[in-house]
């Protein structure tokens, strides 16, 4: 079973600026947490031992605020001088992962959650011999923040087939998923994205997708961190 979670945190943010232009994303706050708090917390609450950070923008800041830590152990994958994109950032942290598959994390993927830890549902349902990629997907619908067609359709076993250019799709990408490494050995090049890999995946017929139990709230603007705010106070009522 996983335990390691690689956290992407080392992007721009720049759909969120002004709050952006003097901290990184990771660090603006929803209901008094950072939003990279509130992912490792549910981390550590299901006993994921150890968490890779990748930074990049503003990354002193980041440093200073996980260096106090103790649960994940956070490790810092440095990307200050090139910025590798998440598939990059994975093949650079290869050697630290090893041959166990891992959580990948976005550190915007926040959500309310329902009767029980979806973390720990995702992690039950992981069955490597049949899958190289298990994503958290969210119903579109009644997420906060998401202003797209959606990313996946899927079928009664879980299966994800991708968004056809013209379609509208219930389901969402929410940020957290599980990964074998084995997947970026052979990766070329050291800047590239995570996607194509999902897509991939899905074209062997072995990306699957596990559906949250909850509210999703995509956070990647200033003005769905109000919404967020609000969905988490009325879920406290």
């Amino acid at each position: 079973m996983p335990d390691t979670v690689m956290v992407f945190a080392a992007g721009l943010g720049k759909r969120m600026r002004p709050i952006t232009e003097t901290m990184p994303k990771p660090l603006v706050k929803i209901a008094g947490r950072t939003m990279i708090d509130h992912m490792l917390d549910r981390f550590a609450e299901i006993g994921v031992k150890r968490a890779i950070v990748n930074v990049h923008y503003l990354a002193e800041q980041l440093e200073r605020h996980l260096a106090n830590r103790k649960m994940p152990e956070i490790i810092i994958s440095d990307e200050r001088e090139k910025l590798l994109d998440q598939g990059g950032g994975i093949k650079k942290v290869l050697p630290l992962i090893g041959d166990k598959p891992f959580f990948i994390c976005n550190t915007d993927a926040i959500w309310l959650e329902g009767t029980s830890s979806n973390l720990a549902r995702l992690r039950e349902r992981w069955t490597p011999e049949t899958m190289d990629i298990l994503l958290l997907v969210a119903a579109g619908a009644t997420s906060i923040g998401v202003d797209w067609a959606g990313d996946f359709l899927m079928d009664g076993e879980g299966r994800l087939t991708r968004r056809a250019e013209s379609e509208v799709v219930p389901f969402v990408y929410a940020g957290v998923g599980i990964i074998k490494p084995q997947l970026f050995v052979d990766a070329k090049e050291d800047v590239f994205r995570l996607a194509p890999y999902f897509f991939a995946a899905a074209e062997r017929g072995r990306l699957f997708g596990q559906r949250l139990d909850g509210q999703w709230l995509h956070v990647g603007t200033p003005g769905a961190v109000d919404e967020a705010e609000r969905a988490i106070a009325r879920s406290a009522l």
